[in-house]
Order: structure tokens, then C-alpha cells, then sequence
């Protein structure tokens, strides 16, 4: 039973640090709506979507209002695109984006994920066509979000993928240039994608999924930043054991409104996924926490190892509070949406290798890195290999979503507005990797693979 100093607690977290549920999710598997015929494949999925959202807006806007929570996106995530376009693969599948934009439009969701393929060890029919597309595809919808998995623990890093999702975010960013590049962050890179993520760019509906379920992420970076700054630490231990009681409290909340929504819209809950997801608003940010542990700016020395606590910490404490927890879950480090991040780039204290450091331990990775407009393709494949090596190495998922700045250079910044905030342009190393990128092939699983 709650008590009452629990919910003045949640109500000063909500008022005052920031603290919302930042989606609910709802994943629709499109299996069923495979057709030869393109017209009638896209017909079928937007018809099979809007049934089974068709509440899913208002439900979350009654929550809402019932409850007192911020819910603050409405979200669709559906079947890889791509196994649902093996068999119109001579067609143009750029249909099957834009009846996914029509479908979020409708429904008045915020995002539609799913314009997916998974090309860990190789590619099918309707990977390489749906690769291809989606430069054209993000550039003429407003909601459709994409993702390609290209590697994991198990299958290694298709190399031939990487050379191509290089290509596919330089060509995104150039055909949006004139929108802030918006298309390319829009657009992730995964190694060990997860098949229950809902948080976007990166969230489709696995082939493992019910036919229809309901997702939950939460959020609270800012609860956790108060706690911190209200408490009087001592010692390690005792700031893990503060984090792992604020993320407790934080994903209880979550599961609430997952309970909530799954039984209002008579679906299945899947999972809450419990990261920190950062905001640019003031104080709602994982770099404001890592520094009240007692950094003096995130990315100076100690970055890593107060991270590491801080991703820990998060999972344990709530994977108590609810019963399925999925997804991504721990700490996300996204450079636009996280105003300091943003200050410990702008200060030197932060860049591009630091970065890529905490990525080995943090929930995935190099998220909404704002990059120089002449950056070859070559070199994003690069960042792209790089990462995905970390996550096939560490059997973590790793991700990259940078944005290539068209016409700005390092020390430049660009602005998305909203939750995606705006980031400065951050410098690359310097050298190229374009013979190394263009051997393709496939990078072999490593050892820990073999786990049978």
C-alpha cells in the first residue's frame, strides 16, 4: 500500500526533477500483412496499425490526466520492413515507409519505428532494397524512424553493412540538409539490437514478440541528480545503494502505466526498459549525475568507472519494480539531448574517443553525435565498426546515431529543438579507415561466442 510520503515524493519528483514516463510503446507484428503485391501489403499494414492503436493516444492522455504522470511520446514500433518486403523486393519499397508515416498520422503518434533490417550475418530478400531506400525513405516522412542491426556476439559484423549504413546516414543528412540534417537522427546503426526497445530511432517489433504488446520506458535523470545532490555520500558503495533506491522508485512508476495501458487497450505488457534518458531541459541530465559522484566535469578522468556505477546501479534497482524489465535499460549518453554533455564538449573536456570509451559500459552508444558536414561515408563506417566491435566483444548492444552537419564544421552547432535539443559539431581523429572499410566481408564472432 502506498503510503503517503511515498506520493508527495513522486509528486515533487514529477514537479520539480523532471521525472516522466518518456513512451509507451506499442510493437504490432506485420507478419500477417506480407502480400506480393506492394499496394496490398501497404494497405494491410496501415489498416492492421490503425486498428490496434486506434486508443492509443487517448489512453495515454487519460493516464495522464488520472494519474498525474507525464507521458511524454506515443510511440508505434512494428516488423523489420524488410522481411515484409522479401517478397516485393522488384517493387519500390519506399511505399512501405510512407504508409507507415500515414498510419502515425492518423493516429496522431509521435514516432513509428520498424523501417528495419537485420543483417547481422548476411543479408535476405528485401535488405539490401530497404538499405538502400532509406535515405529517400527519412527524407519525404515526418515519423518513420529506421534501424539496421549489423552485427553480434553470435554472427560477428557484416562488413559489407557497415560499408553501406556509412553511405546510407552521409546521404540521409545531405537529402534533409535543409531541415538540420533531421533525417539522419532519425537513423541508428545496431550491434545486438534488442527486439522490445521502445525508444527510438532504434525500436522495432522482434520476430520473437506476440502479435501486439505494450512497452514502457521511463526516465528520471534529473530524480537521480537530486537525490544525489541531497544526499551526504561517504563512500562508493553508499552513492550505488542512493542510485539503486531513486531507480526503484523511478521504474515503479513505469510499471504502473504499463499496467495501466496494457489493460486499458486489452494488449499484453512486454517489458519496462528503465534507462536514463536525458532531456535538454536544465537539471534533467546523466552527465549532471556522473558529476555530482564528484567529477568536476563529465569527461575528465573517472568518467568511465562513475558510469559504469552509475549503469549498474540503475539496472538493479529496477529490476525490483517490475516484473518484466527489457529493452535497453541503464543510462543513456546522447550528446544533443543532454545539456551537460553538451557543456563538457563545449569545455574540451568531452570528445569523440572519451565518448566512445564510456560507450563500452553505458546502456548503447554514440547517440545524437553531431559530426563535421564533409565527413566521408568511409569514415562513418569507421565509427560504425568501431562501436559494433565493442558491443560483439562485451555481448552488450551498442548503437551509433551521428549526424553529419552538412555545410558546418567543428566548434559549429545544430539545432533540432524539441527533445532532440542541438549539439555542437565535435571534431573526428584524424587518418581514414577506407581500405579497411572497403575489404568487406564478415568480421568473425569472437570467442565468447561459443557458448552452446
Amino acid at each position: 500500500m502506498l503510503e503517503t510520503k511515498d506520493i508527495l515524493e513522486t509528486i515533487n519528483m514529477i514537479d520539480n526533477e523532471n521525472l516522466d514516463v518518456r513512451t509507451i510503446t506499442m510493437g504490432i507484428s506485420l507478419i500477417d500483412c506480407i502480400d506480393s503485391n506492394i499496394d496490398k501489403a501497404c494497405d494491410k499494414i496501415y489498416d492492421k496499425i490503425c486498428l490496434y492503436a486506434k486508443d492509443l493516444v487517448k489512453t495515454g492522455e487519460d493516464i495522464t490526466r488520472e494519474y498525474g504522470i507525464p507521458i511524454i511520446n506515443k510511440r508505434i514500433s512494428v516488423t523489420p520492413i524488410s522481411i515484409i518486403a522479401g517478397v516485393c523486393q522488384t517493387q519500390k519499397i519506399l511505399k512501405f515507409a510512407q504508409a507507415l508515416d500515414r498510419a502515425a498520422d492518423t493516429l496522431g503518434v509521435n514516432f513509428i519505428g520498424g523501417y528495419s533490417a537485420l543483417v547481422e550475418k548476411g543479408f535476405a530478400a528485401g535488405d539490401y532494397a530497404l538499405i538502400e531506400s532509406i535515405p529517400e525513405a527519412l527524407s519525404v516522412t515526418e515519423k518513420v524512424c529506421s534501424s539496421v542491426n549489423i552485427g553480434s556476439t553470435k554472427a560477428g559484423i557484416n562488413m559489407d553493412a557497415v560499408r553501406m549504413m556509412g553511405k546510407a546516414v552521409v546521404d540521409t543528412a545531405k537529402l534533409t540538409a535543409d531541415r538540420n540534417c533531421i533525417g539522419a537522427a532519425k537513423l541508428v546503426t545496431f550491434c545486438n539490437a534488442v527486439q522490445d526497445n521502445p525508444f527510438m530511432a532504434g525500436a522495432f517489433h522482434g520476430v520473437g514478440e506476440a502479435d501486439c504488446v505494450i512497452n514502457v520506458g521511463v526516465s528520471g535523470p534529473g530524480v537521480v541528480r537530486a537525490a544525489l545532490e541531497k544526499a551526504d555520500c561517504q563512500n562508493i558503495t553508499e552513492v550505488a545503494d542512493l542510485v539503486k533506491k531513486t531507480a526503484f522508485k523511478i521504474t515503479r512508476m513505469g510499471q504502473l502505466v504499463a499496467q495501466q495501458a496494457s489493460q486499458r487497450l486489452s494488449v499484453p505488457f512486454g517489458i519496462v526498459d528503465l534507462s536514463l534518458a536525458p532531456t535538454p531541459a536544465v537539471g534533467d541530465s546523466v552527465a549532471h549525475i556522473l558529476e555530482e559522484m564528484g567529477l568536476e566535469v563529465c569527461g575528465c578522468h573517472g568518467t568511465t568507472a562513475a558510469l559504469a556505477l552509475l549503469n549498474d546501479a540503475v539496472k538493479k534497482g529496477g529490476v525490483m519494480a517490475s516484473s518484466h524489465v527489457g529493452g535497453l535499460s541503464g543510462a543513456f549518453i546522447p550528446v544533443s539531448e543532454d545539456q551537460g554533455m553538451i557543456n563538457a564538449v563545449k569545455q574540451g573536456a568531452l570528445d569523440i574517443t572519451k565518448l566512445e570509451a564510456m560507450t563500452a559500459v553505458c546502456s548503447v552508444g554514440l547517440d545524437m553525435l553531431v559530426i563535421p558536414g564533409d565527413v566521408t561515408p568511409e569514415t562513418v563506417s569507421a565509427i560504425i565498426a568501431d562501436e559494433a566491435a565493442i558491443g560483439m566483444v562485451n555481448s552488450k548492444t551498442t548503437a551509433v546515431r551521428v549526424i553529419p552537419a552538412i555545410g558546418r564544421e567543428a566548434g559549429d552547432e545544430l539545432d533540432f529543438g524539441g527533445l532532440l535539443g542541438k549539439g555542437p559539431v565535435m571534431p573526428l581523429r584524424q587518418g581514414n579507415a577506407d581500405k579497411f572499410i572497403h575489404l568487406g566481408g564478415r568480421l568473425p564472432a569472437p570467442l565468447q561466442s561459443l557458448k552452446n
